[in-house]
């Protein structure tokens, strides 16, 4: 599962995923002469079946897209609003950890099949055709599959009333799945087949749809039809920020990716480059700028457009590199407004890709179920796991991320993509909760500040912050450092040399000037690039 990655370079195109069998996917959309838009959601799609535990049709996520005969980035944001009969006020944390209350609007299917309409090239049949056969004929279960979805087992014996039915779809109604052995899904193969024949319209007020909300509402959850043909995935100017040349593209507000610019903004005003890789000082000013960054999006979190151009303003980055160069230690929340208490459930698990094809166009997508598994529920005879992406949210009225219904709903994810003198050269992202707009920082002062391949810039060792002054950090750096750094003020917690706690980053790095692109996955999971 760790180790290096081999180097993936094409000038024909390129797919970086979670898993090699959903970027072969990716990969057969483009050898069969679709562009990268059809490849993106060919890798999308077999991702549900390939690692069901990160992400599904029945979750959310976004997508930052370069339009080759545009020449412009777009972003597509199809996180979906609160449910409209939702109070937030009359739960409790537990109450959306798991369970039917836990459920939003899916969101993935209609923003693939968006992606598709605005730019694809080939038909749903062709595009779903992997998934389907990976689904029907099974897939070997790996290591990662394994503890995951063995793992999940565990956990959801404390929800009965999913367990059951989460139980038959993924092990049997054994509890339980071998490393090495076969996971078929033969229910979702089919839910494929009927989408790929009807369209999306198969959820979003059709069959599927009615069988959704009847089977949650039969557990006590508050989903309705008008809140699923209500989804509308939204094509959105992204927001920029320029990063030693190079523009970095991400989802505006309600996404949270503004803090992983901010952060860049603070760190262009330090020579990180002079500074010794993965030492004291470039880890240290990396991570005051995070946490920095972080109590500005906590804090300021929604902001208006006037807002969010005064959290970029240079006025107040400058503001925040005089505290990044004050020696008195930065201590501050990382995650949200209202601190939460631990319930067990882990928000680490989603899910981030990306292709580019020869005719230029580059896609990056960050999609999730919100938990491993998400809510656990899984709708009967249909193979389909529903998110719990409830859960991200705040139910204090007090926090900037409340509930409200029928409101938007923030959540930190970042997919990227940057360019030079307009020509994308980078797309990157990465799943991992707050540590999203943490650890893409991270990878990203390793690529252009330190000059490493994407390979290398991803595979380095990572940290990531919680509250306070508590600083997760992977083993690989030395002792010295990590001395010093626990001197500065950083309270440190050693990690493995790979943690799954600092995500799992794909990416593509494109030299303009040849058409080289390479590919880069992380090895902190099951990632692989692969060429047409």
């Amino acid at each position: 599962m760790f180790g290096r990655r081999p180097t993936i370079s094409s000038v024909k195109g390129m797919v970086a995923a979670a898993n090699p069998h959903a970027a072969m996917a990716g990969a057969r959309l483009l050898r069969a002469g679709g562009n990268a838009f059809d490849a993106i959601v060919a890798t999308a799609a077999t991702l549900n079946v390939a690692e069901p535990y990160m992400s599904g049709l029945a979750g959310m996520g976004m997508a930052t897209c370069y339009v080759a005969r545009e020449g412009r980035v777009r972003t597509l944001d199809f996180i979906t609003p609160v449910p409209e009969k939702f109070d937030a006020t009359a739960l409790k944390r537990k109450d959306v950890a798991r369970g039917p209350m836990a459920s939003g609007a899916p969101g993935n299917l209609a923003g693939w099949c968006e992606l598709l309409r605005a730019h694809g090239t080939k038909t749903l049949p062709e595009i779903l055709a992997p998934a389907i056969e990976l689904a029907r004929d099974g897939i070997p279960v790996s290591e990662n599959n394994a503890e995951n979805i063995n793992e999940a087992a565990r956990e959801l014996t404390q929800y009965p009333q999913v367990h059951e039915g989460w139980s038959r779809n993924y092990t049997g109604g054994t509890g339980v799945v071998p490393y090495g052995s076969v996971l078929k899904q033969p229910d979702l193969a089919r839910t494929y087949e009927a989408i790929a024949a009807e369209g999306p319209g198969y959820l979003y007020g059709g069959p599927l749809g009615r069988e959704m909300v009847a089977h949650l509402k039969s557990l006590g959850g508050v989903l309705t039809m008008a809140d699923l043909e209500a989804v509308a995935p939204a094509w959105l100017d992204p927001v920029v920020a320029s990063y030693r040349g190079i523009a970095m593209h991400t989802l505006p507000p309600p996404c949270e990716g503004f803090q992983y610019l901010l952060t860049l903004r603070i760190l262009e005003g330090f020579d990180i480059a002079a500074m010794q890789r993965n030492g004291l000082d470039h880890l240290d000013t990396v991570f005051r700028a995070v946490r920095l960054a972080a109590g500005e999006r906590i804090w300021r979190n929604n902001p208006s457009p006037e807002t969010l151009a005064d959290i970029l303003s240079d006025a107040n980055v400058e503001r925040l590199r005089r505290r990044v160069g004050d020696p008195a230690p930065v201590v501050g929340p990382t995650e949200q407004w209202v601190e939460q208490p631990e319930d067990g459930v882990d928000r680490d698990h989603t899910t981030s890709f990306s292709v580019a094809d020869a005719a230029g166009n580059v896609v990056c997508v960050t999609m999730s179920l919100g938990a491993k598994f998400g809510s656990g529920v899984v709708i009967p005879g249909r193979g389909v796991c529903m998110n719990n992406f409830l859960y991200w949210g705040e139910l204090d009225p007090r926090g900037k991320n409340f509930m409200r219904a029928g409101g938007p709903l923030a959540l930190p994810m970042a997919p990227s993509i940057g360019t030079r003198d307009g020509k994308p050269v980078l797309a990157l992202g990465t799943p991992g909760s707050y540590g999203i707009c943490q650890t893409q920082t991270q990878a990203i002062v390793q690529h252009v500040d330190f000059g490493q391949p994407i390979q290398e810039a991803i595979a380095a060792p990572r940290a990531r912050l919680q509250d306070g002054a508590a600083v997760h950090l992977e083993s690989r750096i030395d002792d010295e450092v990590v001395s010093g750094l626990r001197r500065r003020g950083h309270q440190i917690t050693r990690l493995d040399a790979f943690a799954l706690a600092c995500g799992g980053m794909q990416g593509i790095a494109i030299d303009p000037a040849t058409g080289v692109m390479t590919g880069g996955a992380d090895p902190r999971r099951d990632g692989y690039a692969v060429c047409p």
